[in-house]
């Protein structure tokens, strides 16, 4: 089994991904790294991987929207599980914490720190890259950079711990979904859909939500994102809470249909906890 991840090694999506496996029964499945969230998505959509891991939602900033947009591109896809991982950032380098100018990281990461780096570190520049072991391997070797990462990502590129831990939040935690390809579930703790609506006129998005709320459903989750057609007009990412059996959310998907314009359901599916704290980096 080949698991797609957020490259490159040492992210927080290549331990959820090992994790994610075990859970799933394929402890030796081969992980995979990817250069980007819609690469990981792309890797299973073209059938070049059995599963693709991706995180879908942080605790302090909410959710990624790279991965929800992958998402809604490739309604074929379905989830089958989802693992919530600590967060527990570190800043590495190859000198000393007075000699920063520069501090690279994945945005979502840098705006998890923002606080911390605002008071240990407030001249220096801070640089998007595309994963947080990335901007680890960037900046092996230099005396000016500094890299938000992980524990697991100093031990990889023989970095320095400077500080640790420096996300200004210390229940930080990211929502990590495993991916699959088939058919989907509609049994499960936990159920995730997507859907547009036909027009943006009054009392369309509540007479959706309703759907939800007349057959008991509870919303864990709603996030929107614009549609990228036109100004006004958004996609919503929703997550039901489920109990036992199916049949509410089959109901509600068939009292949903016709209010929408595209609905895509990404199936029921089980969520773990993991308990102890992540090495790993977003």
């Amino acid at each position: 089994m080949r698991i797609a991840f957020l490259g490159p090694a040492g992210t927080y999506g290549e331990q959820a991904a090992g994790r994610l496996a075990a859970l799933e029964g394929q402890p030796e499945a081969e992980l995979v790294p990817q250069v980007g969230i819609r690469a990981v998505v792309q890797a299973l959509a073209e059938g070049r991987c059995e599963a693709a891991v991706v995180p879908v939602e942080n605790s302090v900033e909410g959710g990624v929207t790279a991965c929800l947009d992958a998402l809604w591109e490739h309604p074929e896809l379905r989830v089958a599980r989802a693992l919530v991982l600590p967060i527990r950032h570190a800043l590495l380098g190859s000198g000393p914490i007075t000699g920063i100018s520069e501090v690279l990281s994945h945005p979502q990461a840098l705006a998890q720190c923002s606080q911390w780096l605002g008071e240990q570190l407030p001249n220096a520049l801070q640089l998007p890259t595309s994963s947080t072991a990335e901007a680890a391997r960037m900046v092996a070797g230099s005396r000016f950079r500094g890299a938000i990462a992980s524990l697991e990502a100093a031990r990889e590129h023989g970095l320095e711990v400077l500080a640790y831990p420096v996300n200004d939040v210390p229940g930080n935690c990211t929502r990590f979904l495993l991916l699959r390809r088939g058919d989907r579930q509609l049994q499960g703790p936990l159920a995730s859909l997507a859907f547009s609506l036909h027009a943006n006129s009054p009392g369309a998005l509540l007479e959706a939500l309703g759907c939800f709320a007349r057959l008991g459903l509870n919303m864990s989750r709603i996030e929107s994102r614009p549609s990228k057609r036109e100004m006004g007009e958004y996609i919503f990412f929703v997550d039901l809470e489920l109990s036992e059996g199916s049949a509410p959310l089959e109901q509600a998907l068939v009292a949903l249909q016709p209010l929408c314009e595209h609905l895509a359901v990404f199936g029921a599916y089980p969520l773990e906890l993991a308990r102890e704290e992540a090495s790993g980096a977003a």
